[in-house]
């Protein structure tokens, strides 16, 4: 048998590799932990599913959807964009419906590298952003994110041969795996080197919605001349506990937009019109319900942050968004991912290794809050029978 070269170029996918650790220890008779995939443990809004419920009744709902979405979902997708961030947008022409964020990335990245072409990507990062750019034959141009730059790529180190070849640039914050935010000043930056250069700009905010204490991330589309060059991804995923549900959304420059609809329409058939339906009674969900979900979450970190300092993590501020927390490990372990294996061998406890996110994240670790508090005071507790803790200098999660 012969298999494409470009999956031999590939690392296997990191969230697959856990999962099979995961199941292996499990087997063992592990007592499992998780603060692995980012993954909501709370169900999905009632509201959204009896919508789900009423629509799969509905036969009009059966056949093939349209490929860009339905016009009922563009139009409640438009509008929830400029109540939320005062943006407005062409349902038919700058909006396009997505099969989750995912796959929409992967597809992106498609319709912009050729062979050879260059992509400037963050690093540590979603691994989809680089996987796919190395399916594509492209060519990653890492833009680092350190914890000295607050986790933002610093474009004026990107040198100039690079810039005027590169095809595009992604970010995405809220961050994954860092948690960080981006102020409307990086923004406007941003999108002026774009154009500087003729580059489009990807942006990933699939963790608009979680955010604590006041903090309401912004939009890149709030950026002046961002609609010029740029393209949003956003996902009902997270916001409304709906990762199984597979649905999402893209707003953007209208020729980028035409530019993945070209590729999606030659690749899948769009998403089950119930879903759309449902995703429609998502869209409005009243503010008090995504906040009483958020503020589970934030009494998580709380928990999580507070155990954390006990056990020697110096964390100066917690994440103001997303549900990971993105920490250094401790001095004595050598890698990322010898770190990880003592949490599961030792604790029972699932980490992602920072180095599979890229080779920036080596030397952290990440933790996703999606298991109940009282799990996370165990997987605290476990730490500290086992001697796992952290005595050195401060870090930011």
């Amino acid at each position: 048998m012969k298999f494409a070269k470009r999956t031999e170029s590939l690392p296997p996918y990191l969230f697959a590799e856990i999962d099979k650790k995961k199941q292996a220890a499990a087997e063992r008779g592990v007592d499992i932990i998780s603060f692995g995939i980012g993954d909501p443990d709370q169900p999905t809004f009632p509201h959204i599913v009896e919508a789900m419920n009423k629509a799969i009744h509905d036969t009009s709902t059966h056949n093939y959807p349209p490929y860009q979405g339905t016009k009922e979902f563009r139009q409640a997708t438009v509008k929830w964009f400029e109540n939320r961030f005062g943006q407005k947008f062409d349902a038919e022409k700058e909006c396009l419906s997505l099969i989750g964020s995912k796959e929409a990335i992967h597809n992106m990245i498609f319709a912009t590298i050729d062979q050879g072409d260059t992509a400037l990507l963050p690093d540590p990062a979603y691994p989809v952003y680089k996987s796919s750019t190395i399916l594509c034959g492209g060519v990653p141009y890492i833009t680092p994110l350190t914890e000295k730059n607050n986790w933002l790529p610093d474009l004026t180190k990107i040198p100039t041969d690079i810039a005027q070849k590169a095809n595009i640039i992604m970010v995405g914050y809220p961050n994954n795996p860092t948690g960080a935010i981006a102020p409307i000043e990086f923004y406007n930056e941003l999108i002026a080197f774009a154009k500087k250069y003729d580059i489009i700009v990807l942006s990933d905010n699939a963790y608009s919605e979680i955010g604590f204490d006041g903090y309401n991330a912004p939009s890149i589309f709030e950026a002046k001349g961002a609609k010029d060059i740029a393209l949003e991804f956003h996902s009902l995923s997270k916001t409304y506990n709906m990762t199984g549900w597979r649905v999402g959304f893209a707003v953007g420059n209208e020729r980028i937009i035409k530019a993945l609809s070209t590729v999606k329409t030659n690749i899948d058939s769009g998403v089950f019109k119930a879903i759309q339906k449902a995703a429609v009674a998502a869209f409005e969900t009243p503010k008090d319900i995504v906040e009483k979900n958020n503020n589970i979450i934030k009494e998580r970190r709380d928990v999580a942050v507070k155990g954390l300092r006990e056990l020697g993590w110096e964390i100066k501020e917690p994440i103001k968004a997303t549900f990971y927390l993105w920490l250094p490990i401790p001095p004595n372990f050598k890698t990322s991912s010898e770190f990880a294996s003592a949490m599961l061998d030792k604790c029972g406890i699932v980490v992602p290794p920072g180095n599979g996110y890229g080779e920036y994240g080596e030397g952290y670790f990440r933790i996703a809050l999606t298991v109940d508090k009282k799990r996370i005071e165990e997987g605290i507790a476990r730490m500290k029978k086992e001697g796992l803790t952290f005595k050195a200098q401060a870090c930011t999660v």
